[in-house]
């Protein structure tokens, strides 16, 4: 089989290569605090997009920060007789929520379905500048040069967390079926938002995002999604005198670092020609889950729509995979 990274049985194996800050735990306990003492004012606008089979809303909060976060909500007609299952979706970066009909799916099926926008990218929601709509890339690197509570991807992970108990928060949403899903940066923020919300029972992230940067620098993959790496040691630490400090701070907002808080279970996608998201950096973030865990492998494929998992993961949040 070729190969762009480890061979397989060492991937298994591998445990990743970014530091963990000495204060990791201590430092998510305080968000999450902070998370939790925010107002959050949710408010439901009726989505001018309505059909026979659902009923779709923006739905705005408060996040950490003073952000008005926006994600759209789609439910079965009327909410249901009896309360029912929810997933949570997330998007890829620089990206959005996507159209409303992408979650019609879910909800045929008895779903509520929740899907974030992210701060300062394709949405409406804002970034913690408050600037509503889009400031594209630069996420990673965003608040790198400050206190890490200023770290942007801290607090688009802490929306996710308060997104899936707003979820929970429903009338008609069983809060004990709640999932989480997403490829890519949406892979990542369902694994920071199981990690985050512990109640999440179901989670399936495909490919992920924001793993192991120091891997990704050592394997000369900080191009693409990554660039802004590379971009930010150019600019500001040509010489990498700061590397270890860097590497440390950015070790906040590395998933494999949250990894082992998860408590629902998974499906995990990955495929081993994935040359924008290393599969060793999503090896490290797959082999620290402790809860009941399935990897599904595509030898063949890389960082693209991964034949059929889509049916899996419907298969998977209904029971029956």
């Amino acid at each position: 089989m070729p190969l762009i990274d480890m061979p397989l049985e060492q991937l298994y194996a591998y445990q990743g290569r970014n530091p963990r800050p000495d204060d990791f735990d201590a430092y998510w306990e305080r968000g999450l605090a902070e998370m939790r003492a925010v107002d959050a004012r949710i408010e439901l606008v009726p989505s001018d997009f309505a059909t026979p089979a659902a009923d779709c809303f923006h739905l705005y909060f408060n996040g950490v920060k003073g952000a008005r976060v926006h994600a759209k909500y789609v439910r079965p007609k009327g909410g249901a007789k009896e309360p029912h299952p929810a997933v949570v979706l997330f998007h890829g970066y620089t990206g959005s929520s996507g159209d409303w009909f992408d979650k019609l799916a879910y909800a045929s099926l008895g779903f509520s379905v929740l899907a974030l926008d992210c701060r300062g990218q394709g949405g409406r929601s804002q970034d913690s500048g408050s600037v509503v709509g889009n400031t594209h890339r630069g996420h990673i690197i965003r608040g790198l040069d400050g206190e890490p509570d200023d770290l942007l991807y801290r607090q688009i992970f802490l929306d996710t967390a308060q997104l899936a108990a707003i979820a929970m928060s429903l009338p008609e949403v069983d809060p004990e079926e709640v999932y989480a899903a997403g490829g890519s940066q949406g892979g990542a923020l369902a694994i920071a938002c199981a990690a985050l919300e512990p109640r999440v029972k179901k989670l399936a992230p495909v490919f992920p995002f924001l793993s192991d940067y120091r891997r990704v620098w050592e394997m000369d993959l900080a191009k693409g999604a990554y660039e802004e790496l590379s971009t930010y040691f150019r600019m500001f630490d040509p010489q990498h005198k700061r590397e270890e400090e860097i590497f440390t701070r950015l070790g906040y907002i590395d998933i494999q670092h949250l990894a082992n808080r998860i408590r629902g279970e998974v499906l995990f996608g990955v495929g081993l020609m994935d040359t924008i998201c290393p599969p060793s950096t999503q090896f490290a973030a797959y082999n620290k889950i402790t809860s009941k865990k399935r990897l599904e492998i595509f030898p063949d494929f890389g960082h693209e729509g991964l034949p059929g998992l889509q049916d899996k993961i419907a298969r998977f949040f209904l029971g029956l995979y």
